[in-house]
């Protein structure tokens, strides 16, 4: 049995004073949880949440990762670094890194191998455009972010990640796929998993990352292959949050 998954996903907005708020007001609602709930945060503020959160259930992210351990790279974060924060999680390939910064399919899977490395869960995120979508081309797109992390790490590797699938045409848009939708893709992506181990394709955790909200997220949630929820907006309301995580 896959234990539910609520991701919360706070991309660039974050203060001192609305993460103090935030985290308190997230803590104050946890009796009842029975998901298992993370927030990846914005790397300055690792550091005040890792104290926030200490002693309690709640795990802490990170929202990116640089492939190499140390070094030169100005203005990049190492897994390590993030590490030192108490932190586990770190997400990789969402889409606005692959849209807005240009990270391929092999890049992403280097980035997996860097968290695997150090001991870190990958969120793997994939998903398609609404130009993909429009054209067929779901599946395709999928697939090939996919195999692009088999074919550098193997299959054995997803007994350490979290899938995310995320249509990107339904990210900030206020569009949401169907539940119907949602389940194709995640069948989809477990049986892909499933060509290569089936035992490893029915343990891996499948995300939904497209716009669920505390309105929606029941009934995504009750789908056989969605195992929880990449949260971005609603993950910035310690009451709409609570909502989704107890949906689980």
């Amino acid at each position: 049995m896959r234990k539910t998954i609520i991701a919360g996903n706070w991309k660039m907005n974050a203060s001192k004073d609305s993460v103090k708020s935030l985290i308190g007001g997230i803590l104050s609602g946890m009796e009842g949880v029975n998901a298992e709930v993370l927030v990846c945060v914005p790397f300055p503020y690792l550091s005040q949440v890792e104290l926030l959160i200490e002693g309690s259930n709640l795990k802490l992210g990170a929202q990116n990762i640089n492939i190499n351990a140390s070094g030169a790279f100005t203005g990049e974060i190492s897994a390590d670094m993030i590490k030192d924060f108490g932190a586990k999680h770190v997400i990789v390939g969402h889409s606005e890194r692959r849209s807005l910064y240009g990270e391929t399919s092999s890049v992403v899977a280097k980035k997996t191998k860097a968290a695997l490395d150090a001991g870190m869960t990958p969120l793997l995120c994939v998903g398609e455009s609404l130009e993909h979508k429009k054209s067929g081309k779901t599946e395709t797109v999928v697939e090939e972010q996919i195999n692009a992390v088999i074919e550098l790490l193997g299959i054995d590797s997803f007994h350490n990640i979290i899938v995310a699938y995320e249509p990107v045409w339904a990210i900030g848009t206020g569009m949401t796929a169907t539940p119907e939708q949602a389940q194709a893709v995640h069948l989809f992506i477990r049986n892909l998993l499933g060509e290569s181990s089936e035992n490893i394709a029915q343990k891996t955790p499948i995300l939904y990352g497209g716009s669920m909200n505390a309105g929606n997220a029941v009934e995504l949630i009750s789908c056989p292959d969605i195992d929880g929820g990449l949260i971005g907006g609603a993950a910035l309301k310690a009451e709409d949050f609570l909502q989704i995580c107890k949906a689980g």
